[in-house]
């Protein structure tokens, strides 16, 4: 008997051991997790990542099931399938509720998971808005909208439906509605406003409640542009609030509030906000609470729910010194590049006036330095009350990691400051750490100017009078944005509004949302308009999801038609419009340049060669979706485009009609050079990077590509030489000036601490595109399927990097990869890991290995971390 119940307990043991290790886990629905405000007349898709300790573990099977207030709404049933992404859900969703979701599947091993549980909140169908627009003049200050409400029964559940024309903070009961940042975001306004869902059962009482509002000019009509302020008003003269609130009670009854005519309105505290001036709050402003001035109409079409991430604080830097300049100035010094805002706790007397300026850099002599803001004031202003008053700016943000301090009589306690950052909240999705200390530098620095120009949209630089979604900037640094953030929904959200800001004839604009829309001048740059074809291309093999492609593909199609009635019938691309053109952006150029050694690229090459790329990437995208005469005439159109190109800039012995890097890359990533010619045109490459002592030359448009064409042409060597060189221009120069971020220029900050006057960022991801070779080549991960269904494991050593290790988190789980090498640059150990139902191609010392998921070591493995 007890032998009997020895073998039962073990038996039981193992069915638990064997349970537990397969686990599913992200449960998200349309991309997100635990969404509020899902459309509920749009695409709803459920998506999930496989666990499992076990090698070589593959789905089997799936089963969901989903409910809504206790009763189930749709079963699955056992669905044999390998598929976790975006798998369609076809329930008929009603506004405003609250679904759950439940999904067990199976494995290859004959193994079932827990039941795990996901939820999502839907919006409202245009139908159901009830509430009306509270408008008032947008003269700068923020206007309070206020409301009281009784409620005399349990809540069992209430939902805050939000918008703005500006941006908002609501709160009830002093309590603020969530935590995001900078809401409703910016959007093609005069198209869409976006709205936000929000649960608020807790922050609600029996008993008197007031809901407030504050609402300040934001995007939408606190200016825009850089220049006169003339041009400022893009969207509109006036800001507004809009909220619904739903109230559904313990008994039964369910009750809507909205915005209407019996709300008030105020100005109160914040004086003044704007996104490149700054905010002015004077803590002695008392509320004046009047019947609101203007109520308008809501027209429900324009309103459109969230679909990605919202702006949020991330963690607080503490002061790292305290600078008495030669100036005589105060300085913060937070040891950071950032974008966000201080947090300070102030006391003084009543009506003292503190301000707060900003500044990326110090200039030569250790002095505040803010020319390179241009117009943008960059100031807070604070008017103490005579108490402890907390001073935070959330309706702007600022670039900078310095502060200067003025007005504090009592002098300035450190422990009274904070620098918060904020970013789109995203998840991070790669690691990366080798050898190199200055590498992990430069690593830190794309990280820091990746998150601080992705705010609600992928924005060039965060401190000047500009702060705009340059397309160009946004597509050469798509892909290695995806190996360090989870972008997929920021971006659907963004090429969203590039559909809409486009014009008829299918030029896209400069800056998305457009704020040139009267302007011709604006539209159809090569290399920036292309973002309307590269990124969903690449977003499709980052991510899986076909669905990016079929809603992009009419403005994919658009802008090459563009392209095409700007060419001959040949194919060859007329050169009237190059004017439009930005070409090679900040290329390697050089002062009183008489024999020549600036690196000048053709704009017509560089406009032909992109026209070929976006040509191509269209007629796949067509094939993909079905569309097979469209496939079949944009493969004309390339192989027409390629040969073309041919015909005018490549020489019989595959020199270039531009002799530069940029002209090479592109034409060999391109797959412009016949391949009789390839070695050739890769040799001029190496030559030209010869002549120039080693160093990079390209811009913009070529530097994403440079490293990796190497590589992939037989020379890493060349690459890592790049990567490695320490004398401007190079990545790694500005680390060794003391960068912490990105520089917008190769050469922001001369040898001797002279900032280049102008345009000069110190905050811009662009050149940080090398991120992509480093985890592709350097690291070695490269999808081989869309999604990273299949992955290439083949890294590559040298620049006397001895180790490397990091990893990406990509749709199905964590890929990770850490290697060893000699001096010689040959790695002698590797480690690669691989998630459950997907496999690997890993390359080791001259061979392939095709594995399954798992844990695999090759080489020496006492070496590894050593």
């Amino acid at each position: 008997m007890k032998r009997l119940l020895i073998i039962a307990i073990l038996a039981f043991a193992a069915s638990v051991e064997a349970f537990a290790a397969l686990n599913v886990t992200s449960l998200r629905v349309n991309r997100l997790d635990s969404p509020c405000g899902v459309d509920p007349c749009g695409r709803l898709s459920l998506s999930w990542m496989l666990s499992s300790d076990r090698p070589n573990t593959v789905q089997t099977a799936y089963e969901i099931e989903v409910k809504s207030e206790g009763l189930s709404l749709w079963k699955s049933g056992k669905v044999l399938s390998d598929s976790c992404l975006d798998i369609p859900c076809p329930v008929g969703m009603q506004s405003g509720v609250q679904y759950d979701w439940y999904l067990r599947v199976w494995d290859n091993f004959g193994r079932s998971s827990a039941r795990a549980h996901g939820r999502w909140l839907t919006g409202l169908e245009a139908a159901e808005w009830k509430a009306s627009w509270l408008e008032a003049p947008a003269d700068g200050r923020a206007v309070y909208f206020r409301r009281g409400i009784s409620i005399d029964r349990k809540i069992r559940r209430a939902t805050a439906f939000i918008s703005a024309k500006g941006i908002y903070q609501a709160a009830i009961n002093d309590v603020k509605i969530g935590d995001d940042l900078l809401t409703p975001g910016w959007t093609a306004y005069d198209k869409r406003i976006q709205y936000q869902a929000y649960d608020v059962t807790p922050l609600l009482v029996r008993g008197h409640n007031e809901i407030r509002a504050e609402v300040s000019q934001g995007w939408y009509s606190g200016g825009l542009n850089w220049g006169k302020a003339s041009k400022r008003f893009r969207y509109g003269r006036q800001v507004a609030f809009l909220m619904q609130l739903k109230l559904e009670y313990s008994d039964g009854s369910s009750e809507i509030l909205y915005t209407d005519k019996s709300w008030e309105q105020s100005y109160g505290p914040v004086q003044f906000a704007n996104i490149y001036d700054g905010q002015t709050t004077d803590f002695n402003v008392p509320f004046r609470w009047n019947g609101v001035s203007d109520v308008k109409v809501l027209e429900p079409s324009t309103l459109a729910a969230s679909v990605s991430e919202p702006v949020r604080r991330r963690e607080a830097l503490r002061p790292l010194r305290l600078i008495k300049t030669p100036a005589g100035e105060s300085v913060i010094d937070f040891g950071q590049n950032l974008t966000g805002w201080e947090r300070v706790r102030l006391s003084g007397h009543k009506g003292d006036t503190v301000r707060i300026f900003h500044a990326e850099i110090l200039d030569n002599d250790g002095n505040f330095y803010t020319a390179n803001l241009r117009d943008a004031k960059a100031t807070s202003t604070i008017v103490l009350s005579g108490g402890e008053d907390v001073f935070e700016p959330v309706h702007t943000f600022y670039g900078f990691r310095y502060i200067r301090v003025e007005g504090l009589k009592d002098g300035i306690d450190l422990s009274r400051f904070e620098a918060v950052p904020i970013s789109s909240s995203f998840d991070d999705c790669g690691s990366f750490e080798c050898s190199d200390s200055l590498i992990n530098r430069l690593q830190h620095n794309i990280l820091w100017s990746f998150r601080d120009n992705f705010v609600d949209v992928p924005t060039d630089c965060p401190q000047r009078d500009e702060r705009l979604g340059w397309t160009g900037d946004a597509q050469v640094f798509f892909r290695t944005a995806t190996f360090l953030g989870r972008v997929e929904n920021f971006f659907r959200k963004w090429l969203r509004d590039l559909s809409l800001d486009q014009r008829a004839d299918g030029g896209v604009p400069r800056v998305i949302p457009d704020t040139h829309p009267r302007s011709n001048n604006h539209v159809g740059a090569t290399g920036w308009a292309d973002c309307a074809t590269l990124i969903p291309w690449q977003h499709y093999m980052a991510y899986g999801d076909l669905s990016i492609l079929e809603d992009q593909y009419p403005s994919m199609k658009a802008w090459v038609d563009y392209c095409i009635r700007q060419a001959e019938p040949n194919g060859w691309l007329r050169n009237t419009a190059l004017e439009r053109h930005y070409g090679d952006w900040l290329f390697y150029s050089k002062k009183n340049d008489p024999d020549g050694q600036s690196a000048v690229t053709s704009k017509a090459l560089i406009a032909q060669a992109f026209f070929a790329e976006s040509a191509r990437i269209v007629a796949r995208a067509a094939r993909l979706t079905g569309r097979e005469d469209d496939a079949n005439h944009y493969d004309e159109v390339y192989g027409k485009v390629v040969q073309a190109f041919r015909n005018e800039y490549v020489t019989p012995s595959g020199r270039l009609m531009s002799d530069t890097q940029t002209a090479y890359v592109l034409a060999l990533h391109f797959n412009l050079v016949p391949d009789s010619l390839r070695q050739a045109a890769v040799g001029y490459l190496v030559e030209n990077i010869h002549r120039y002592n080693d160093h990079i030359t390209t811009g913009f448009l070529g530097t994403p590509y440079i490293c990796q064409v190497l590589t992939d042409n037989g020379r890493p060597d060349v690459a890592y030489t790049l990567l490695m060189q320490d004398s401007c221009p190079s990545w790694i120069y500005p680390a060794l000036h003391g960068a912490t971020t990105i520089w917008e220029r190769w050469d922001s900050l001369s040898p001797d601490g002279t900032i280049i006057g102008g345009m000069n960022s110190f905050n811009h991801y662009s050149f940080g595109a090398i991120g992509d070779w480093l985890y592709r080549s350097a690291l070695g991960i490269r999808e081989t399927r869309p999604g990273y269904r299949t992955v290439e494991i083949n890294p590559h050593a040298g620049g006397g990097i001895t180790s490397m290790k990091g990893g990406k988190v990509t749709p199905y789980g964590l890929v990770q990869v850490e290697w060893t090498a000699d001096k010689n640059g040959v790695i002698n150990a590797l480690c690669v890991t691989v998630p459950a139902g997907t496999s690997a191609c890993i390359h080791f010392q001259g061979r392939s290995h095709d594995v399954g998921s798992g844990t695999y070591h090759y080489g020496s493995l006492s070496k590894m971390g050593d």
